[in-house]
């Protein structure tokens, strides 16, 4: 019958981890005078010395027993489902061969490629290449929900401030922007007033009495594009300035970091098809391969 021992365990600082195993399996006939076993299932042992890389991880010992007992347990089921699938699944040799083959270079080119891009990678992207992608993929920036460029005000009810907020929201002039945002710094319970970042409209509306508006189209097109809203206890002044809804094409800034993304990960992708062709041309050119017709 085969046996699983759980033995006495020491307190080893332990991070758990669940994707591979970064211990080297040793045979029953190794000696364990240099690193007793902590756990073993028939002839596979998991020893102390295994877990030592992760001895830097915390200084807890409390904590540190606490991983290492998950970590064993998780090692001994791991151990325990690959010798149940070698028994139940018929699986060739050189198909396992093949598929650690691929699984090895998918590890090892990947870390190759990832060093090569951060090195090679230029990440700035200009507005110029910003504004071309733009204008050359816009019907995938579809808006899935309404952004504005407004200002917003929430003021105490009781102050009598509430009156100059209503005056000054009304005004367009750089005079009536800063006496708004002077009146905001010194009096407003909250504020947005950075009217040129657009933003969505259901964000900036949040804890709001607006938030609970049925038709925000409607609050949004109607002729006063001063809103005014109120509890028991606030009022609340948005100065909405302009708005996209639903399903248009949202303004280049509303998108330029996304947009910057996804220029930053064709410049990776580039790079690494740069790569492999620059390894296969120099490899051919010293005859290190054949290709058989």
């Amino acid at each position: 019958m085969n046996k699983i021992k759980l033995l006495p365990m020491v307190p080893i600082i332990l991070a758990l981890v669940t994707a591979c195993d970064f211990f080297k399996v040793k045979t029953e006939e190794e000696s364990t005078a240099k690193s007793p076993a902590v756990a073993s299932v028939d002839d596979m042992f998991l020893r102390k010395s295994d877990l030592d890389f992760v001895t830097k991880e915390t200084n807890n010992p409390s904590d540190s027993t606490n991983l290492a007992k998950r970590y064993v347990q998780s090692w001994v089921k791991k151990q325990l489902m690959i010798k149940e699938a070698s028994q139940k699944v018929a699986v060739s040799k050189a198909e396992l061969d093949k598929k650690l083959l691929d699984y090895k270079y998918a590890l090892i080119v990947y870390e190759y490629e990832k060093s090569y891009i951060e090195k090679h990678l230029d990440k700035n992207v200009s507005n110029e290449e910003i504004k071309s992608y733009y204008e050359g993929n816009k019907e995938n920036f579809t808006l899935k929900e309404i952004i504005v460029r407004a200002n917003f005000i929430k003021m105490n009810k009781n102050l009598s401030q509430n009156k100059d907020a209503d005056q000054l929201l009304n005004q367009s002039n750089e005079s009536a922007k800063h006496e708004l945002r002077e009146l905001a710094i010194k009096s407003a319970a909250n504020y947005f007033l950075e009217d040129s970042t657009w933003v969505k409209f259901d964000e900036l509306i949040s804890n709001t009495p607006l938030a609970d508006n049925q038709n925000k189209v409607q609050l949004l097109t109607r002729d006063n594009p001063l809103i005014k809203a109120e509890d028991d206890q606030f009022n609340y002044y948005y100065k909405i300035l302009e708005y996209k809804l639903q399903d248009q094409v949202p303004p280049v800034e509303f998108v330029k970091d996304e947009i910057s993304k996804i220029i930053i990960n064709k410049r990776k992708v580039n790079l690494a098809e740069s790569l492999q062709n620059e390894v296969y041309s120099r490899a051919q050119g010293n005859n290190e391969f054949k290709i058989y017709e």
